[in-house]
């Protein structure tokens, strides 16, 4: 192989690699990001279910006190009956006694519903909380994670970034633009083998004689279909070799 091809086409494995590592550190934020987005969508529904248990609370609180006033107003109200002077006045006295205790039933009623309502409402509460304290772990050590994974690429990315500056300053600056303007065309695959008499990129079959001319590695030439660079490596041979060292006949 041509030391310009060979050169060339280090520089186009060593630019996957560089492609895949720059993908893994751009997908790790994505990654967080992703996490910590389920962590607050879990964290406002304990919030919810806070909120639901503080409202149950507050609505037992106020039906208990309203139970307080009417049964306060009821006290006055049968003080004020001993003063009736007529049965009309007696029997008003005795009307609003009874909407109080209705009242006093009604908040009564909704008293025990809620205290029905309040004991799921605590038990997912405190499950949730237990639940997002996990999650919270989880999280901090995922980020820790990333942290440690986005500094030892970052490492890694800069180390094959200065090797690669060595491999392009032995390239010369017209194959340097060429294998560049290929890369980008075809998503960085600028550089191919010729396998079979074919592009092993682009699986076309490649002219006789421009298949001849590639085995003679004396020319930098590019598939006539796809465009790109082409190199053929001969195949290796091992039948000659075995019969070379083999021991002579006697």
């Amino acid at each position: 192989m041509p030391a310009e091809i060979e050169q060339i086409t280090r520089l186009q494995n060593l630019d996957g690699k560089i492609a895949a590592m720059e993908r893994e550190v751009a997908a790790l934020p994505k990654h967080i990001a992703k996490i910590e987005k389920a962590l607050d969508i879990h964290l406002r529904r304990v919030e919810a279910d806070r909120a639901a248990l503080t409202a149950n609370q507050r609505e037992r609180k106020s039906a208990e006190e309203d139970i307080k006033t009417q049964q306060q107003k009821i006290s006055k109200l049968r003080d004020q009956m001993l003063g009736a002077k007529n049965n009309d006045q007696y029997r008003a006295f005795q009307h609003e006694i009874e909407f109080c205790e209705a009242e006093i039933k009604r908040s009564e009623d909704r008293i025990l519903e809620l205290m029905g309502e309040a004991e799921p409402l605590d038990a997912n509460a405190k499950k949730a909380e237990t639940a997002l304290k996990e999650e919270k772990l989880q999280v901090e050590a995922e980020q820790s994670k990333a942290r440690e994974c986005t500094a030892r690429d970052r490492k890694w990315l800069d180390e094959m970034k200065a090797e690669r500056k060595t491999i392009v300053s032995g390239i010369k600056p017209q194959v340097y633009s060429i294998y560049e303007r290929i890369r980008k065309k075809w998503h960085g695959i600028a550089i191919a083998e010729a396998i079979g008499e074919r592009c092993s990129a682009c699986q076309i079959s490649l002219r006789p004689q421009f298949f001849q001319d590639l085995k003679k590695g004396d020319q930098l030439m590019f598939c006539e279909s796809c465009g790109r660079i082409l190199y053929y490596n001969p195949p290796v041979r091992f039948d000659h070799d075995i019969a070379a060292t083999a021991a002579p006949t006697v």
